[in-house]
């Protein structure tokens, strides 16, 4: 197969520029959006934040199935985004509506939202990723085709972080109360990211044909993958990681830093809050997916993986240390310039790593199980996500943290040090253990595609 043109490398990213400005909204802002806006306590918020992401967690692998055996003219998982694109939308400004029903009716409504949310998001998203695994048969340019789609994702996130908070605040000063602008800011970010899935739909095509082999051969393949396994703990890491550091940002900036803190560098002047400092992890985050592909090429996925992460150990802990002082808040832009780095590294080798686990599959047990390999990707990130999110708020409420307070104790300041620091550290040094025993090294995965090029149908 030659190699992939580039206008298609760029709709298959504008799919992950809409699901992670979903994503990043949901790990960022929807904690503080139920316990300060819609009205939820802490540990109300913990609970349903919990069970909503395992529900979804657990409909992954149960999508990943129904994708794989799927056949239609467009191809097996790509009509998925034409078919969902609208339903995730609607879900989304669902999700930021407060209806005025009481204390019950609107845990109730949280409740039904979120889940449906959930249950949407998986049904167009897994689809979608499961997608690079029939887009090329070639290692390294799925490697590319993951990179395009974190570099999107993440510029995509960029938009929607930096663009949250003045969306709010120009809805605001429309006449909006707190509650109709966080709903008028998601119906903008909704309407974009409809026409992003229906791009992506028109623009990329399925170049691979697989036949749906058994249910139970697939499942069967799939629970004696030791890749698979190995691989889909450092997924869960590694949404962990992102996690427990994205939730704990807004209430950091809100209870510790201040919500007008400044940073003076002399010559200039300028406003340090939440929105600016993940904007600026996502802008890094680009820039780590640009270096992932020739650093992977040269040493290889798995070694790429292990120094990113020892990187992000080491400067994790060094967070903890610096004080809301004007070099202290340099510092920390600095930090997470580089965690940023890091982590956009890692981010589209995990991708690609999982379709070298399903080709891995492919030549072992001779299955097409691409969908069900991707969904456990999809569903340990969610598992992670969920413990994170809520483990987060269950900390913040065991530290004495109250929403809202004017002043917060220093039980609970030390409670949002410790999310952004050695906790995620501690996360990060997990995922080394694991690529150290991960066994699809880079010369392994050229026998599996030297052996599949003889063995799968291809079309231009």
């Amino acid at each position: 197969m030659a190699k992939s043109k580039l206008i298609e490398k760029i709709g298959y990213g504008f799919g992950d520029m809409s699901s992670s400005m979903f994503w990043k909204i949901f790990s960022y802002y929807l904690p503080i959006f139920y316990s300060d806006v819609f009205g939820l306590s802490l540990g109300a918020t913990a609970t349903l934040m919990l069970v909503t992401r395992i529900w979804d967690a657990i409909l992954d692998p149960m999508m990943g199935i129904l994708a794989d055996r799927t056949q239609t003219k467009w191809g097996k998982y790509r009509p998925y985004l034409l078919w969902f694109a609208a339903p995730f939308a609607i879900c989304g400004v669902f999700l930021f509506t407060t209806p005025h029903i009481g204390e019950t009716g609107k845990l109730i409504w949280a409740y039904v939202t979120y889940i449906l949310m959930m249950t949407v998001y998986t049904g167009i998203n897994v689809p979608y990723g499961s997608m690079l695994g029939v887009l090329t048969n070639d290692s390294d340019e799925k490697t590319v085709f993951s990179s395009f789609r974190m570099f999107f994702a993440y510029a995509g996130s960029f938009i929607a972080l930096f663009a949250w908070e003045p969306l709010c605040d120009l809805f605001k000063a429309h006449g909006c109360a707190e509650t109709g602008a966080w709903q008028g800011a998601m119906i903008v970010i909704a309407i974009f990211c409809f026409f992003l899935f229906l791009l992506c739909f028109r623009i990329t095509k399925e170049h691979i044909k697989v036949e749906a082999t058994s249910l139970s051969s697939d499942v069967s393949s799939l629970l004696r993958n030791s890749p698979w396994w190995l691989l889909t703990a450092a997924a869960l890491c590694s949404n962990l990681f992102n996690t427990v550091r994205g939730a704990t940002v807004a209430y950091y900036f809100k209870y510790y830093i201040g919500e007008h803190a400044n940073i003076n560098i002399g010559i200039a002047s300028f406003l340090f809050f939440a929105g600016l400092f993940l904007a600026v992890g996502e802008v890094c985050n680009m820039a780590g997916v640009v270096v992932a592909v020739p650093i992977s090429r040269r040493i290889g996925k798995r070694s790429t993986f292990a120094v990113s992460c020892i990187g992000m150990a080491i400067l994790s802990c060094l967070f903890f240390y610096l004080p809301c002082t004007n070099v202290g808040f340099i510092a920390m832009l600095l930090l997470q310039v580089l965690i940023s780095v890091c982590t956009g590294i890692i981010s589209p080798l995990i991708w690609s790593m999982y379709a070298d686990v399903a080709d891995y599959a492919a030549v072992k047990d001779n299955t097409s199980s691409t969908g069900l390999i991707f969904s456990s990707g999809s569903m340990a990130q969610k598992f992670g996500g969920a413990i994170a999110g809520s483990a987060v708020l269950w900390l913040f409420a065991a530290f004495g943290l109250v929403p809202n307070a004017l002043h917060q104790t220093d039980s609970a300041i030390l409670g949002m040090k410790l999310t952004m620091s050695y906790i995620p550290a501690a996360v990060a040094v997990m995922m080394v253990v694991i690529m150290i025993v991960y066994p699809l090294t880079k010369s392994k995965m050229k026998e599996i595609n030297a052996k599949l090029k003889g063995i799968r149908k291809i079309e231009d």
